[in-house]
């Protein structure tokens, strides 16, 4: 076509360069199959099944963050037998979406059969034409990882703690006042507060984004958990998995990061969180409360930790209150036999710890010996009274979920369930009220759980418990009571006046007798050593007593140790070691060791004389700070040891050869010590030499230069007399004169 120049369009069109428009706007049409995965490990099936596998396939993929629907998914089937092959294929729309899928859910455990393996579809046509020539790969370089219990091998035996003050987080280490030592300070480290793990193992500070895990000589960060806005975290016994919890409810954004270790759309709304440490990996969320069909003018406080687990990490559970406790299987975090333990009206239980026998039975293989087998987890719940029911508690075995122990408890206020921290036994302490309901007392029901038939002894109280304590590896228990008309409503400035009761099992009558009662005391909480035999009662969160007690309740052991002959009463080896106080004191904790005390005034509290103190068992104070700003104090746990029990006994035996040769040490630093005061002494007297000196020649110098004869040119220098007078009494008599 011609153009009213002579020229043609075409022309035109052909001199225009189009190639960056066209480049910029290209569409390409993606003819590959890079975006499609193979899925193999799936169930087989009829037809009348598959909606609902396409559907939990799709909640297992949404819950890694690789979300798909149901259209994604292609199912092969063998038309013969009506059922499907066992593997299908899913597109996820894009080659960097199914590498993703492929690499989060490889080796994904879809049920309690069946594991899923996946491979990307075009790797079928590089698996059939790879090269099966042998390459040698090449050695990277060793890297050598720090050991996260390194600080177990001290020479000098000692231990650590955090302080928490201000911004400044500091670990310490503690030993002989010349081996103590900061060993890591850093500023802002952590945000809201810090934790050991069960183990001492990991040293958890919490962030806004989330909880960081640290460790080794070099404090590095060793896991991270992204849970934004985290309030609480709690350990697994065996430091594999941690809980964490935040006040505000789970939300994901379009822009959040997707992966095994980050939240999915379906965790939206939950508070509650368990991770898997070593992976990081997010294993499960739930809501805050299990409470259902809540009056939210009945809402209770949160129990914390929300779940709780077994000792050997096996399992996890949580209680509906009134309903059910669900129990985890781990590390799947499914439902224990997809059922959970219908109890009607149940409040609450506990797992039962397992003691050193029993973690040794457990890391040695099950005898072949007929009828020998490894002791199962122990649960233990309570319900209440329920129309013409009575109140119960129950002891259950897991997981084959055997009933081993009822007890019928009537007029019942309210339970709390104290195991002993070798599992030996259970203290249900049962608040009871009188048939009018306007008194209170309290009973102690003791279940012997290492014994046939689990019997139960029952220790009857007038007043009302407010703190109970076993003591560790023993067979005693101290308990706080009062009968103090305050104690229901305590006041400022009120102090209440409480009995401290000490208990034991009395074995040649098979029940628990009273050793001592300690009354007309302020103490509130009671601290056991973590080797037991020492204790100290506190008086914690007073604003006028503060007081500290130091007992030793097997005082007469040495004596006996010696051959002393001596006749013993049933009680009289308690005896009180010494006593202290520390104003403002809010919390109380024994290091690993029971040789050490510490105290701190924390500003979460109050603001007053803030700080710490660390004392012996004896309540010898070793060390007190006032620190202003100061927040938390927490000594490092410590693993169980790896020596065997012939070991331990070899050691004892030999202790006295040990110990001289810690005396030699002490004896050494003393000296030391005493050297280096004389040397410091000599020198500030040296100094004052020199400097006293100094000034007798500046002022010759200026008296010469103003023509001044000096003192002692022509005479001996004066010397000043001092006349002291000296009384004393040789005899002294008082006469009484009557008028």
């Amino acid at each position: 076509m011609a153009s009213l120049n002579g020229t043609s369009h075409n022309s035109i069109d052909d001199e225009l360069d189009f190639s960056d428009i066209e480049a910029k706007y290209r569409v390409d049409f993606d003819d590959g199959f890079d975006s499609i995965i193979v899925v193999d490990g799936v169930p087989v099936i009829d037809r009348s099944k598959l909606d609902k596998l396409l559907a939990k396939i799709s909640k297992e993929f949404s819950r890694k963050g690789a979300v798909i629907k149901q259209d994604d998914i292609f199912v092969p089937w063998d038309d013969n037998a009506g059922k499907s092959k066992g593997f299908i294929f899913v597109d996820l729309g894009n080659p960097d979406a199914a590498a993703f899928a492929a690499g989060a859910m490889n080796g994904h455990p879809f049920d309690a059969k069946h594991t899923f393996r996946i491979n990307r579809f075009t790797d079928v046509e590089r698996y059939a034409s790879i090269d099966e020539t042998y390459v040698e790969p090449a050695v990277e370089e060793y890297r050598p990882k720090e050991h996260l219990r390194a600080w177990l091998a001290d020479s000098q035996g000692r231990d650590q703690y955090v302080t928490y003050r201000g911004d400044d987080v500091e670990i310490h280490w503690h030993g002989k006042p010349s081996q103590c030592e900061i060993a890591y300070a850093k500023k802002n480290w952590t945000e809201l507060y810090a934790s050991w793990s069960p183990l001492g193992t990991y040293f958890a500070t919490l962030f806004r984004q989330g909880v960081r895990l640290w460790g080794g000589p070099s404090w590095e960060p060793q896991h991270r958990f992204a849970h934004p806005l985290v309030k609480l975290i709690d350990f697994s016994p065996c430091e594999n998995y941690i809980v964490t919890w935040s006040h505000d409810p789970i939300s994901v954004p379009a822009n959040l990061p997707q992966g095994p270790e980050f939240f999915s759309p379906e965790d939206e709304g939950n508070n509650i969180a368990v991770w898997e440490i070593k992976s990081g990996h997010l294993l499960r969320t739930f809501p805050t409360t299990a409470y259902e069909n809540e009056d939210p003018a009945m809402k209770k406080q949160m129990q914390w930790p929300a779940l709780k687990w077994s000792s050997d990490d096996k399992f996890v559970a949580r209680v509906t209150p009134g309903q059910h406790i669900s129990v985890y299987e781990l590390p799947t975090m499914g439902l224990h036999d997809k059922k959970s333990l219908k109890i009607e009206g149940v409040v609450d239980f506990e797992w039962c710890p397992h003691g050193e026998k029993d973690k040794e039975d457990t890391e040695k293989p099950v005898k072949a010996e007929k009828g020998a087998k490894k002791r199962e987890n122990m649960l233990a719940y309570w319900t209440p009274e329920v129309a013409n029911q009575p109140a119960r508690v129950t002891l259950i075995n897991f997981p084959s979920r055997t009933v081993l122990r009822q007890k019928n408890l009537f007029n019942v206020t309210e339970c709390k369930l104290h195991w002993q921290n070798q599992g030996d036994f259970l203290c249900v302490k049962v608040d009871r009220h009188t048939k009018t309901k306007k008194s209170i007392f309290c009973n102690l029901e003791i279940f012997r759980v290492r014994e046939k038939d689990y019997p139960v002894e029952v220790v009857e109280l007038k007043d009302t418990v407010t703190d109970f304590s076993w003591e560790p590896k023993g067979e005693r228990f101290a308990i706080v009571s009062s009968n103090d008309p305050n104690l229901g409503n305590p006041g400022p400035g009120i102090t209440i006046k409480t009995d401290i009761s000490f208990y034991q099992l009395d074995r040649t009558k098979n029940d628990f007798k009273l050793l001592r009662t300690l009354t007309a005391r302020t103490s509130n909480t009671i601290r056991w050593s973590p080797r037991g035999r020492h204790v100290v009662l506190a008086t914690v969160g007073s604003s006028t007593k503060s007081e500290l007690e130091f007992w030793d309740l097997d005082f007469n052991t040495e004596e006996r140790r010696e051959g002393q002959n001596v006749k013993e009463e049933w009680g009289s080896g308690i005896q009180q070691l010494g006593s202290a106080d520390h104003y403002g004191v809010t919390d109380v904790e024994w290091d690993p060791s029971g040789r050490y005390l510490a105290t701190s005034a924390s500003a979460w509290r109050h603001t007053l004389e803030n700080g710490y103190a660390i004392w012996d068992f004896r309540g010898q104070e070793l060390e007190k700070l006032i620190l202003d700003r100061f927040k938390q104090f927490i000594w490092r746990p410590r693993p169980r040891s790896l020596l065997t029990k012939e070991q331990q006994r070899q050691i004892r035996k030999n202790l006295r050869e040990y110990s001289r040769a810690f005396d030699e040490e002490d004896a050494a630093e003393e000296s030391n010590v005493s050297a280096e005061l004389i040397a410091h002494r000599k020198r500030l007297l040296d100094e004052w030499n020199a400097w006293r000196a100094r000034c007798k020649r500046d002022i010759a110098e200026e008296k010469r230069s103003r023509g001044q004869k000096l003192n002692g040119e022509h005479h001996e220098e004066e010397k000043e007399e001092i006349e002291e007078w000296i009384d004393e009494v040789i005899e002294q008599i008082e006469e009484e004169v009557v008028e």
